[in-house]
């Protein structure tokens, strides 16, 4: 399975870049950085701190795509709308870890799955997508009665909250209880904010330091108390289940799949 990287030269893509020279099965087929990025032309092995694998940096996402069976993204939202057009263009399987995406950006990427294999998750980690059908399987069994409230903390550089796994968290809740998250989520709570109305799922958000990705999901009725929680110590999770998705797409129809289609669940 011939796989590129999108974004090589981050930490994320220095990752990938080592996960896939480590599981059978794969072939590292090239990576991208920005355009004038100072990664163009070097060795990606070298970049991630791995012996030289004989592939270099390019800047022409155009390219990578052409020559892979399929490419991991975890760019930006801006960045992932384009390459999910040049995959369906390629016809590529696209593994997409990006967050923050806008409904438009989610259009186009649902449009590019019509011609093409993307697996798309707000986290690709084996814990979390567990945890993801746990909360699904517990909302449907507890009525709204149990209020449902969603903390998630991560690093002070992360740029959007809530983070795309506790929306993901979110929605599966709102699935367990047969209702639209949107139209019963609450982001922020400040000053006055009155009685808590029944069904509200809520969301808490953290920034600081270097943590890779707390989550918890609690449901809090009468006398007591459910929490699960998932703790990231580690990118490499996400590194796993992204190149476990990869090599899932191999021969799979045009679609749009996540990691619960991956993992069977």
């Amino acid at each position: 399975m011939k796989i590129g990287v999108i974004g090589c030269a981050g930490r994320m893509g220095q990752m990938l870049v080592r996960e896939i020279t480590a599981t059978a099965g794969c072939t590292l087929i090239g990576g991208t950085d920005k355009v004038g990025g100072s990664a163009i032309g070097k060795d990606l092995g070298l970049l991630a701190g791995i012996e030289a694998q004989g592939v270099t940096a390019i800047d022409d996402p155009v390219v990578l795509f052409a020559q892979a069976d399929a490419v991991i993204d975890f760019s930006t939202p801006e960045s992932t709308e384009r390459h999910a057009a040049l995959a369906a263009q390629a016809e590529t399987a696209l593994v997409i870890g990006t967050t923050g995406l806008n409904p438009a950006q989610q259009a186009a990427i649902v449009q590019a799955a019509t011609h093409t294999a993307i697996i798309q998750s707000p986290n690709m980690s084996l814990g979390v997508n567990l945890l993801l059908a746990l909360v699904e399987q517990v909302a449907s069994k507890l009525d709204d009665g149990y209020d449902i409230d969603i903390l998630e903390m991560h690093h002070r550089n992360k740029v959007d909250a809530p983070s795309g796994t506790a929306l993901g968290l979110g929605r599966a809740a709102a699935a367990g209880r047969g209702v639209a998250l949107e139209d019963v989520w609450q982001k922020t709570r400040d000053g006055i904010t009155g009685v808590r109305p029944r069904g509200e799922i809520g969301f808490a958000t953290l920034r600081g330091g270097d943590v890779i990705g707390d989550h918890v999901v609690i449901f809090a009725g009468d006398g007591e108390r459910i929490e699960l929680t998932h703790k990231g110590s580690g990118r490499q999770i996400y590194a796993k289940g992204a190149v476990r998705a990869a090599l899932w797409a191999r021969d799979k129809t045009p679609g749009l799949y996540s990691m619960k289609d991956v993992l069977g669940m």
